[in-house]
């Protein structure tokens, strides 16, 4: 395992969405770190090594300050918690701090889960669009009444959270299902501000050096 001393590794596959959020705070918190990629389409997570990082063969796994972490919510909460500067990606103001969650946890608990890549490996290839799409919306159609409340500039008023984080990897999903977002006017305006920013940018999968070429 990495030493304290040595640049974070981040395992991570340019199309996961949970890697992305990590990708994406990891950036706002302008921790430098090294990609190590694992092809999730090609089965890598699954092999005997990346078992002994992730038992359940999933990314993100992160290496940082000699300790492995998984779940990219725990990694997320982890960096934010031990690099205390901002932006705070759990914003300090309790009330605040749980509008950012909620966002975070309907995003990561109740829309990703139901539209990676292993869940569609069983639903089938000739149902997995309308399935994914399906419920990607229902889960959207919460997030943005919550958007009604919370929203400022950003998911959370005016400043970067974790809701962010997750937002923006969900909505590259959502397009990638042929999801009309038109419906969903909030999300999408703060989506559009937070890809001018560096930090999203450089987290996005077309910038991941396993992103395929052309």
């Amino acid at each position: 395992m990495a030493s304290s001393h040595t640049k974070p590794i981040l395992y991570s596959y340019y199309r996961s969405s949970c890697a992305y959020r990590v990708r994406i705070a990891l950036n706002l918190k302008n921790i430098p770190y090294i990609i190590h990629p694992v092809n999730l389409a090609k089965g890598e997570s699954s092999t005997d090594e990346h078992k002994k990082l992730n038992p359940k063969c999933e990314v993100p796994v992160l290496i940082i300050d000699g300790k492995k972490l998984l779940q990219s919510i725990p990694i997320i909460e982890y960096i934010d918690e031990t690099h205390k500067f901002k932006p705070r990606l759990l914003p300090e103001d309790p009330y605040r701090r749980y509008q950012a969650r909620l966002i975070a946890e309907i995003i990561a608990s109740g829309i990703q889960p139901l539209q990676n890549l292993t869940v569609l490996k069983r639903v089938g290839e000739e149902k997995k669009v309308e399935w994914a799409h399906d419920f990607i919306k229902v889960g959207l159609n919460a997030v943005e009444k919550s958007l009604e409340e919370s929203a400022g500039k950003y998911c959370v008023g005016d400043e970067l959270s974790i809701a962010d984080c997750c937002l923006v990897p969900q909505l590259y999903n959502a397009r990638r299902f042929n999801v009309d977002l038109t419906a969903y006017p909030i999300m999408t305006a703060i989506e559009t501000k937070l890809n001018l920013l560096p930090a999203f940018k450089e987290a996005h999968p077309n910038r991941q050096p396993d992103y395929p070429e052309e």
